[in-house]
Parts: C-alpha cells; sequence; structure tokens
C-alpha cells in the first residue's frame, strides 16, 4: 500500500488526468448499468450485487479513483518516501478529483443523449430513476439541515470505509478471481446499503441536472458532493489507511521473525 502510495504521488500530472478520467468513465458505466437492472427487475438488491463489475473493470485496468487515492497517497507520506511531500498528495488528490469529474460528466452527457434520443423527447424510465436520485440525496438531505449534512458525511465515511476495504483486498490477492471476489463483497455492501460515494455521484447529478430535474448546481456541490468527498476521505483513510498501517507497518514480520529466531535455540 505504501509502496502503491508513493508511485500515485510520484506520477506525471498527465498520466495520473488519464488514469482517473477513466476510472469515472467506467465506474459511473457501471452505476448506469446497476440502475437499469435495478429498475428492469423492481429488485434494487439485484443492482447492487451487479454494480462492482464497473469497480473491477477499472481496479484490473489499473484506473485511478478519488476513493483510493485518499488512502494510499497519504502512507506514503507517513512513512517519508522520498519525493513525497505533503503537497504532493493534495495534488494527487486534485489531478484524480479532476479526472474522475470529468469522466463521470462525459458518461452523464453521453447517457442523458441515450435517454432523450438526443434532447429531442422526455427522458425515458432510466432516465427519470436516475434524475430522482439526484433529486432525493439534495434536498432530501438539505431539509434536514445540519442533521441532514451530518448524515450525509457519515453515509460518506461508510462508504469509503467499504470500497477502500475492496481496494486492499484487491491488493492481496495474487490471481483476477481472487482481486474480484475481495473488491465485490465490500463494494456490493456500500452500493446496496446507499452509502454516497463522490466520484458515483460525479455521475449521478450531472445527469439529472442534464434531464432537468428540480435541483441546482450549488444543491449538488452544498448538499452532496462536498460532504461526501470529505466523508470518503475520513472513512478511507482512518478506518482503512491509517488503521492498516499502525497496526502492520512496523509488525508484520514480528511473529515470523520470532519463529525463526525460536526454531534457531533449539
Amino acid at each position: 500500500m505504501i509502496d502503491a502510495g508513493a508511485s500515485k504521488v510520484l506520477m506525471t500530472a498527465r498520466d495520473t488526468v488519464i488514469r482517473a478520467y477513466m476510472g469515472g468513465a467506467i465506474l459511473s458505466l457501471g452505476a448506469v448499468f446497476a440502475v437499469i437492472v435495478g429498475v428492469q427487475t423492481g429488485q434494487p438488491l439485484i443492482g447492487a450485487l451487479l454494480f462492482p463489475v464497473g469497480f473491477a473493470m477499472l481496479y484490473l485496468l489499473g484506473y485511478d479513483l478519488l476513493a483510493g487515492v485518499f488512502v494510499l497517497a497519504p502512507l506514503a507520506w507517513l512513512d517519508k518516501r522520498p519525493g513525497v511531500t505533503g503537497l504532493g498528495v493534495l495534488r494527487n488528490w486534485g489531478l484524480v478529483f479532476l479526472g474522475n469529474f470529468l469522466g463521470a460528466i462525459t458518461v452523464a452527457v453521453m447517457m442523458a443523449i441515450v435517454f432523450t434520443y438526443g434532447f429531442a423527447a422526455d427522458p425515458n424510465q432510466i432516465g427519470e430513476a436516475i434524475g430522482h436520485i439526484g433529486e432525493s440525496r439534495t434536498h432530501g438531505y438539505a431539509e434536514y439541515g445540519a442533521a441532514g449534512m451530518l448524515t450525509l458525511f457519515v453515509r460518506g465515511v461508510l462508504c469509503n470505509w467499504m470500497v477502500s476495504t475492496g481496494i486492499v483486498g484487491a491488493m492481496m490477492a495474487t490471481d483476477v478471481p481472487g482481486k474480484v471476489i475481495a473488491m465485490w463483497m465490500p463494494v456490493m455492501l456500500f452500493f446496496a446499503m446507499a452509502f454516497e460515494h463522490s466520484v458515483v455521484n460525479m455521475f449521478l447529478f450531472p445527469s439529472g441536472l442534464l434531464l432537468g430535474v428540480d435541483f441546482t448546481v450549488l444543491d449538488y456541490l452544498i448538499s452532496n458532493e462536498i460532504p461526501t468527498v470529505l466523508g470518503n476521505m475520513v472513512g478511507g483513510l482512518v478506518f482503512t489507511g491509517l488503521a492498516l498501517y499502525f497496526a502492520h507497518r512496523h509488525t508484520s514480520g514480528a511473529p515470523v521473525l520470532a519463529r525463526e529466531a525460536e526454531l534457531e535455540t533449539r
């Protein structure tokens, strides 16, 4: 994890944005797929079961999500890797955010064209469903004021706790089936429980705006995206990155070394 974080921080701006752009786009397509399946079957749980397809695809292709760099990049700085600075970590986060957002917006425009026959008709059933998600997740939180924002933040924390667990699980596995299974379980959990993922929302809310749903860009940013990003950062970094770092960074080899020392004395 530390090595991966260092490589991401030291990557060129061009490569970082390209990887993040493709990551945001593929995850958005996975979200569309999940909504389509949920609407067609009338069973949102089936959509949640299938949503991790997009996540697995982007991970195996080596693309990046904001959820992942929130976890990995700071560990390289904390471990004092050469060339990794606090500003470098923030630069990486900013570039990945930009790339994810551009990729998600691209898919939002494409799918809005699909849902409306090039904006020549009203949104179809899938388009309406996606639009209503954005509406309920802005006005729905805002009507509760500070309590709504706290709820949104906590959902963001829980989301990236699960997503980042999937990322680490994939790093542990040594073959493609193992990586997919390790990612699938926690990612399915977050989607089924309607936690808030900043990159998924980069697709859902612009889609709603393009499809004419009743909320504004300011509603989206203040009543969803900003609290979600902060929650995702805390959830991934604190509950996955730092927890694993302090649990294993200086102790991972200790049991093995102790056992070897014991055997040498016999």
